[in-house]
């Protein structure tokens, strides 16, 4: 069944208009009147609706039902990445929602080639909203991950965290997982380098704020593969994958 998301109030009984490329993308798979998709709104839960009228931009569907669906994970991972090459952070961003990240955190570190700033940074966000929404639709998930805005690294790290700060690092002195084994599940912020990894000096900076270093075992993984290799493996250890 199709499935897509639509920041709009769903109300069991309303009749809804659907947003232009959902009714592009409708038209383009030959949906027709009377067919059933499923709609999600970012609040929780989705619903099943019937799809009413369609033209080639323009349609709009019957909310038949709420189902109270819920597939997020128990405990609140946080992805703070510092910006990497060309549109490696789409393929980032898109499996991270796809293995249940709550937040994401763009960084500007000192090595990031990519510089965003002004009007590019906000096309880049808008862009990056766009990734989130269309891998929620794929992975199921009912809730939006959260987007902050770029920000720079040395800002960032100086700001209150409620949340166990993870730094990974080749220089950490435990693994992820051998650390993950004795620890309950828990809310972390996992803090990923660019492709040359984060400075000593920011490094540093993380640690005196209070970050954990780990590494990710004794080969070094590419940026665009640390962050996902590592809530899987909190997945795998705490359950919910």
């Amino acid at each position: 069944m199709p499935r897509f998301f639509c920041s709009q109030p769903l109300i069991v009984g309303d009749t809804v208009a659907l947003p232009d490329a959902v009714a592009h993308h409708l038209h383009v798979l030959r949906q027709q009147p009377g067919d059933e998709l499923t709609l999600f709104n970012g609040d929780g839960g989705e619903y099943l609706a019937q799809l009413a009228t369609l033209e080639k931009r323009r349609g709009s569907a019957r909310i038949l039902a709420q189902v109270a669906r819920d597939v997020e994970l128990p405990y609140e991972i946080t992805l703070a990445q510092a910006l990497p090459e060309a549109s490696k952070m789409d393929w980032i961003i898109e499996k991270a929602v796809e293995m249940g990240v709550a937040a994401l955190q763009p960084l500007a570190a000192q090595r990031c080639v990519v510089r965003l700033s002004g009007e590019r940074a906000e096309k880049r966000q808008l862009h990056w909203q766009g990734v989130i929404e269309a891998a929620s639709e794929q992975s199921g998930r009912n809730r939006l991950a959260r987007l902050a805005p770029v920000e720079n690294f040395t800002q960032w790290i100086g700001q209150q965290d409620l949340h166990k700060r993870v730094l990974l690092s080749p220089r950490g002195g435990q693994s992820l997982s051998a650390w993950a084994r004795h620890q309950p599940p828990q809310a972390l912020t996992l803090m990923i380098g660019p492709e040359g990894g984060f400075t000593e000096q920011e490094e540093q900076a993380a640690l005196a704020q209070g970050a954990l270093a780990l590494t990710m075992g004794p080969r070094i993984l590419r940026t665009e593969t640390a962050g996902i290799a590592a809530v899987a493996a909190l997945s795998a250890l705490w359950g919910a994958i």
